[in-house]
Parts: structure tokens; C-alpha cells; sequence
């Protein structure tokens, strides 16, 4: 059973997105404040995060960067900010996807299961595979990446991207191809987020994000992964 943490100010929300995910067979553990959130994270055994931006104490976009740096669960961003610079900036910061306010709660549910879903697939044909000489390491087993050596944190999409990519060296994906591939068929988004998603990978792996050697732009088509696989 997967526990859901619901992180909401306003009551009527937390108790209507509860009892949706609860009759999927999800455990729901619901707080109020960012610092109740952050609680619980520590805590451990949280599956997956939805996050209001406005809560009375901190910003959402602050409390999800403080996960961030406490663990990779992925998080659905809930926002009554409808403009792209919004969008792409929570986005920035590591969250998995997002719904503006007001939100259907059996879409919001079906994005939850498909993340959720994407998340645990295993993509990877080794346990084990190595870039670059061993710069870059992606272990399949603990979903682990290494960069040179040091482990790097990506969020449950990042993560779900390099395994795509992984598993098909020097093949040029369009952006309609990642977002199957990655956000899932039944994605109803903007094709685009994928662009902040590869941009945020970029960062974390690329020594040099601007002119990358792994995740290469072929314009005009979309993305291709230039690594070369070490030998174990």
C-alpha cells in the first residue's frame, strides 16, 4: 500500500483528494503547514507528495526543494498559478508534474498512478552500467546514480529520463516520443515539460550543461544520449 502525504491549507481539498485516494487503496497522511510536511518526510515511509504552493507558513516552491534534499519522492505540485514562467519554475525545482487549481480529483488521481507507475519501472538491461570511463554510474539495483564517483540526487522523473536514454544510446527521441516514454502515454500536459525535465537532468550530470556530452539537442528532432559505455 502506497502512503500518499497531502500538504494543503484548505480542508475541504485535503479531505476530498483523501478519500479519492483511499478508495484507490492508498494510505493518506494529510498536513496543513509546510513545516507538518517536512515532518512527516523526515519521518520516512512517504511514497509520494502532493504539494500546494500557498500554504500559511512556507512557500510550496521552498518546502519542495527542502524534500528535495532529504529524499527523491516524487511530487505533484498543486497551483492556482496558471502561467507557464509558474509552471516551469516548480518544475525547476524538482517536481514531478503539476495541476492547476481547480482540479478534477480523478485526473488528479490517474497523474498520481501513472507517476507512481513510471517510478518503479526498471528500465535498465544491467544491474550496472558505466559511462565515460566510469564518470557516470547508474546502478539499477539500489537506483542509484554516481557522478564521478559522488551520488547525485534526481527526482523520479529525471531518474526515469536517463534510464530511457540509457537504454538507447546515440537514438534521437522527439519530445513527443520522452513524454510517452517518460511521463507516460496517458499524459495530458504540455509536451514542453519534458524540455524542463531534460534541462534539470543536464545540470546534475553534464560538467558542462551548456555545451552537454551525454544529453545532446539534435534540433529540429529532440535528444540523444552520446554516452559511451565503459567496459566492466
Amino acid at each position: 500500500m502506497k502512503t500518499i502525504l497531502i500538504v494543503d491549507d484548505e480542508e475541504k481539498i485535503l479531505e476530498v483528494v483523501s478519500s479519492y485516494l483511499r478508495n484507490e487503496g492508498c494510505q493518506t497522511i494529510e498536513a496543513a503547514t509546510g513545516q507538518a510536511a517536512l515532518e512527516y518526510i523526515k519521518r520516512g515511509h512517504i511514497d509520494f507528495v502532493i504539494l500546494d504552493l500557498m500554504l500559511p507558513d512556507y512557500s510550496g516552491e521552498d518546502i519542495c526543494q527542502s524534500i528535495r534534499q532529504e529524499a527523491s519522492v516524487p511530487i505533484l505540485m498543486l497551483t492556482a498559478k496558471a502561467k507557464e514562467t509558474e509552471r516551469i519554475k516548480g518544475l525547476s525545482l524538482g517536481a514531478d508534474d503539476y495541476m492547476v487549481k481547480p482540479f478534477s480529483p480523478r485526473e488528479l488521481v490517474m497523474r498520481v498512478k501513472t507517476i507512481l507507475r513510471r517510478s518503479n519501472e526498471n528500465d535498465l538491461l544491467a544491474d550496472q552500467i558505466s559511462y565515460n570511463q566510469g564518470e557516470l554510474t547508474i546502478n539499477a539495483k539500489s537506483k542509484e546514480v554516481f557522478l564521478k564517483g559522488n551520488s547525485i540526487s534526481l527526482t523520479p522523473i529525471e531518474y526515469k529520463a536517463l534510464l530511457v536514454f540509457a537504454r538507447h544510446p546515440k537514438r534521437t527521441f522527439t519530445r513527443d516520443e520522452l513524454v510517452e516514454k517518460v511521463l507516460g502515454y496517458d499524459y495530458e500536459g504540455e509536451t514542453r515539460t519534458i524540455d524542463q525535465h531534460i534541462k534539470n537532468l543536464r545540470y546534475k550530470i553534464e560538467n558542462n550543461p551548456k555545451e552537454p556530452r551525454y544529453i545532446r539537442t539534435v534540433f529540429g528532432m529532440g535528444y540523444k544520449f552520446e554516452g559511451n559505455r565503459s567496459e566492466d
